[in-house]
């Protein structure tokens, strides 16, 4: 199913009426675990209620499931998977590499997405046929690095924290055979692998809100994404997205070693 560039950009842009006029603000934070610290602020809320009303006007059938609001539509085959403010701690931080995700699922099949950073006015997609980028510097069709080598390779993960007991020492047995490791960023990561600037990123623990607006824009940028014993990664785990084939085989072979 391809989906227009003019349908993705009003998702983005009823996203950003919600999140941005709340960036750098005084807005009040919730916490969402008893047991730690998930944040979430209005504009998470509101930005998703706006995303859901933008897509039901369009898609009246078709199934939602929202991070914060929950499944609408349930048991629909096509469904849009929504995470209005991905990198709630970047966002409360006041750092611009929070961005909103939004996939769109046909049986179970990430086929189209998008990925807005409306502070920066970046706009990553997926139509189901091709990526695209538009922002500063001009609209393009996006591409991953031909990168197939680790030894070459720029790996980022949101922090090495997360990888917890043996899971930890086999990501640290990744980021030793790497050119560069950097860590943050969240999603804004994975769509620098889609735009040819990242070679990997691998996170732990991935929701499918938190990666299936992201898999259509990395595959069909010329990328692979996969969980760590490589599976789809629409229903969310331990996530490795790489430029290439070549360097995504590698890394597997890397974490399984």
């Amino acid at each position: 199913m391809k989906i227009s560039a003019d349908f993705m950009r009003s998702i983005a842009a009823a996203a950003a009426r919600e999140t941005l006029p709340r960036f750098r603000s005084a807005a009040s934070v919730d916490n969402k675990l008893a047991a730690g610290f998930d944040p979430v602020t209005e504009a998470d809320r509101e930005a998703e209620l706006a995303i859901k009303r933008t897509i039901l006007a369009a898609y009246p059938d078709h199934g939602i499931l929202g991070e914060e609001h929950g499944v609408e539509n349930e048991g629909a085959d096509h469904v849009w998977i929504i995470d209005p403010i991905d990198g709630t701690r970047a966002f409360i931080s006041g750092l611009p590499i929070w961005g909103t995700l939004v996939g769109l699922t046909v049986a179970g099949d990430a086929v189209a997405g998008l990925m807005s950073q409306p502070f920066t006015g970046e706009l990553f997609y997926a139509d189901g046929d091709v990526a695209r980028y538009e922002g500063p510097g001009g609209p393009r069709q996006l591409a991953t690095r031909k990168t197939t080598n680790l030894a070459d390779a720029t790996l980022f993960t949101t922090t090495p924290a997360l990888f917890q007991g043996p899971s930890r020492a086999i990501y640290d047995r990744l980021e030793a055979k790497v050119r560069l490791a950097r860590y943050g960023t969240d999603c804004y990561a994975f769509a620098m692998v889609a735009a040819g600037h990242v070679d990997i990123v691998t996170d732990p623990g991935l929701k499918p809100y938190d990666i299936v607006g992201l898999i259509p824009i990395i595959e069909q940028a010329g990328g692979v994404v996969t969980t760590f014993d490589g599976r789809p990664a629409e229903n969310g785990g331990d996530i490795l997205a790489a430029a290439t084939p070549e360097l995504h085989a590698a890394a597997m072979d890397a974490l399984r070693a």
